[in-house]
C-alpha cells in the first residue's frame, strides 16, 4: 500500500528517517525544515518535500524542484507509486541505489536521457575517530560576499566536471548555491598563505550529524591535499559545536581516498541521477 503522508504522519516519517539516519539527510533535513503540507508542497521553497509512506516501513519523496529521495525497507510492491506521483514532474534522484534504482523503474525513469547517472560510494563518520592532517600555513574561513567571483567560478566548474551540466544552467545553478550557501554560512574555505585553494560545505545539517558535500579544488592545486585538509577541519568545528557524526558519497576514487584517510568507513552505495530534461510521471 502506497499513502501520501500528510501532517498527522510527521511522527511516523520522523521515526523512519531517524532509523536509518546515514542515508536519510536530505529528507529528513527537508522535513525538518519545511514541514509537511496536506495533498501537496507545504511551500513554494524548492526543497520543499512530499512524502509517501509505502507498507508502513519504506517511503518515497519527491521535492519542489524535482528531486526524488526513497528508503526501501527490503523490496516492497511499487506498483501503485506512478498512480499515487501521476501529474508531478521530476529533475533527478538522490539517495541509496537499493531504494533509487527500483523507484525509477516502477516510475518508468530509468530509460530517459541523464546527465548523471552513477552509483558513488558513502561513507560515514564517527566524529571522535576524525582524523585531521597536518598542512602548514593553512586556515579555514567562512565565505564572504568578496569571495563570490572566485567561488562561482569554482562551482560552475565543479557542475560541469561532477554533475554533466553546463553553460547558462550551470551558471544559474551555480549562483543559485552559493546564495544559499552564504544565508547557511554552510560552506568554508581553505586558505594557504593567503590565497583560498579549496572548497567545503555540509549539503544538509542536523543537529546531530551533517553531509559533506561540494568538495572543490581547482585542478591546478589538486594532489596537494588541499580538499583533505578542508573537510577535516570544518568537521572539527562541526565536533566542537556538538555534532557527532558525519556522512558523504565519493564522487572520484581520488575523493574516495581522501576521505578514508580521515577516518571514514564505506556503507551502502548512493545513485546521483539527473534527468537533461524535467520528466512528468503519467499513471
Amino acid at each position: 500500500m502506497i499513502v501520501a503522508a500528510g501532517p498527522d504522519d510527521r511522527a511516523a516519517l520522523e521515526t523512519l528517517l531517524s532509523a536509518r539516519i546515514d542515508r536519510a539527510m536530505f529528507p529528513l533535513a527537508n522535513l525538518r525544515a519545511h514541514g509537511l503540507g496536506q495533498g501537496g508542497f507545504a511551500s513554494d521553497h524548492p526543497n520543499a518535500t512530499r512524502f509517501w509512506l509505502v507498507d508502513r516501513h519504506s517511503l518515497v519523496a519527491l521535492t519542489q524542484e524535482g528531486m526524488l529521495m526513497a528508503l526501501l525497507d527490503g523490496t516492497p510492491d511499487l506498483t501503485a507509486l506512478r498512480p499515487a506521483l501521476d501529474g508531478l514532474a521530476v529533475t533527478g534522484a538522490v539517495g541509496p541505489a537499493a531504494a533509487i534504482r527500483p523507484v525509477l523503474a516502477a516510475l518508468g525513469l530509468a530509460g530517459l536521457p541523464t546527465t548523471s547517472d552513477r552509483d558513488e560510494p558513502g561513507f560515514s563518520l564517527d566524529l571522535d575517530r576524525l582524523l585531521v592532517p597536518d598542512l602548514p600555513g593553512t586556515s579555514l574561513r567562512p565565505l564572504t560576499p568578496d569571495d563570490l567571483p572566485r567561488v562561482l567560478q569554482w562551482r560552475e566548474t565543479y557542475i560541469g566536471e561532477v554533475l554533466g551540466v553546463t553553460g547558462p544552467d550551470a551558471r544559474a545553478k551555480a549562483e543559485a548555491d552559493l546564495n544559499a550557501w552564504l544565508a547557511r554560512d554552510s560552506h568554508r574555505l581553505l586558505v594557504h598563505r593567503g590565497k583560498p585553494v579549496a572548497l567545503t560545505g555540509f549539503n544538509a545539517i542536523l543537529p546531530e550529524i551533517v553531509q559533506v558535500g561540494a568538495v572543490y579544488t581547482p585542478a591546478p592545486l589538486r594532489g596537494k591535499g588541499y580538499a583533505r585538509r578542508a573537510v577535516a577541519l570544518h568537521l572539527a568545528e562541526a565536533r566542537a559545536t556538538g555534532t557527532r557524526r558525519a556522512v558523504l558519497f565519493a564522487a572520484s576514487d581520488a575523493a574516495a581516498r581522501a576521505y578514508r584517510a580521515l577516518g571514514f568507513q564505506p556503507t551502502a552505495a548512493f545513485t546521483l541521477f539527473l534527468l537533461a530534461t524535467p520528466a512528468r510521471i503519467a499513471a
